[in-house]
């Protein structure tokens, strides 16, 4: 049995500790939380299970590595401060604790990840004799395993398009997802994050420049695009409200250019409610949302992936889905040599849950 510490309990993080308390496989030991009113509370409250586990969460990072677990799930949003989450993972690997998780989205292909994410984190897994992987639904899924599949079937490739079409009104994540792309912001304000020059490119190219290199491709540039679509109405939603004239829908993507076509993209086309962007390309009638790879070759190849669950949104699903694309891992990485995993790495048949009793 694993003995297993859940570093945040998010929207990601409450799924994870709750598979972990109900795995029997796995055991849980620790549980850190960030936010005062959530320090103190038993990991059964945090993440809606109910029967009290024991274990309280606690935002004391030394007492948690103290612990010696095999492995920590690292769940909270990271890409505003990661400096400060280098230094926290860096603390479990270091002491010899494996962590796989969902945060520093640029580790789902860590070998294209800039020197000053990997090294501290290397040197940390060297340390401590500890391996480290990140991965997830997108990043990750979309753009690895899912399009693997897709170019399987094809004998020849001239394109591949790897896409997110969302509706993210039901979202819970105004302070990072809502910011991050500007939602409710005017065409005359400040650009937001996600737009700056070469974020979507520090975001995502990583698995564009992986992809290509996979197919034998040598790429002529990686470029970005985005765009934006404001609302002339009010649109009320779970993640925000956005006023009239406010940006309410974007799309946004990493393009693998070779003599000057694009042959590697992936794109997010995110919408607050279906009435955004109503130009803009849809998932399949009737679903909120889903993930497609679309490879024209020979044949033409177009792969649809839905999540959902018949008590939640398909965002809460997919986040679900997030947590168990580190989850079913676990016992492969506590096993692997020390260093950064990345999914080429795991054998495909290594990555699936147990059969529920």
């Amino acid at each position: 049995m694993r003995r297993m510490i859940q570093f945040s309990t998010g929207n990601v993080g409450r799924h994870s500790l709750k598979t972990i308390i109900e795995r029997p496989d796995l055991e849980l030991v620790g549980v850190h939380a960030a936010s005062p009113e959530k320090v103190g509370r038993d990991a059964a409250e945090l993440c809606g299970t109910s029967e009290a586990t024991g274990v309280i969460a606690t935002d004391d990072i030394d007492t948690l590595v103290d612990l010696g677990a095999d492995c920590v799930v690292f769940t909270p949003q990271a890409e505003t401060r990661p400096m400060e989450v280098i230094d926290q993972m860096s603390q479990f690997l270091s002491a010899g604790t494996n962590v796989v998780g969902s945060s520093l989205v640029w580790l789902v292909a860590p070998i294209y990840a800039q020197d000053w994410i990997r090294d501290p984190l290397i040197q940390a897994c060297e340390k401590g004799n500890s391996s480290l992987y990140v991965n997830g639904v997108d990043p990750g899924f979309s753009a690895d395993t899912l399009t693997h599949a897709a170019l399987s079937l094809v004998t020849c490739a001239r394109s591949v398009t790897v896409q997110e079409i969302f509706d993210y009104g039901n979202y819970d994540d105004a302070e990072f997802t809502g910011e991050g792309m500007g939602f409710n912001k005017g065409p005359d304000d400040d650009p937001p994050l996600l737009f700056q020059p070469g974020i979507v490119d520090f975001m995502w190219g990583g698995q564009v420049r992986r992809l290509a290199d996979l197919m034998g491709i040598e790429l002529d540039e990686t470029r970005q695009r985005t765009e934006s679509w404001y609302t002339p109405e009010p649109i009320v939603c779970t993640m925000m409200t956005v006023d009239p004239g406010g940006r309410a829908a974007v799309r946004f993507a990493v393009e693998g250019v070779l003599n000057g076509e694009p042959v590697i993209t992936i794109e997010h086309v995110t919408r607050l409610t279906n009435a955004a962007g109503s130009d803009w390309v849809y998932p399949p009638e009737g679903l909120t949302g889903v993930h497609r790879v679309t490879v024209e070759g020979d044949p033409r190849v177009e792969i649809n992936t839905h999540v959902s669950h018949p008590l939640l949104d398909s965002t809460d699903a997919a986040c679900m889905s997030t947590a168990a694309r580190v989850l079913n891992a676990i016992n492969w990485v506590c096993e692997a040599p020390a260093g950064l995993v990345a999914l080429e790495d795991i054998p495909p048949a290594n990555m699936l849950p147990p059969l529920a009793q």
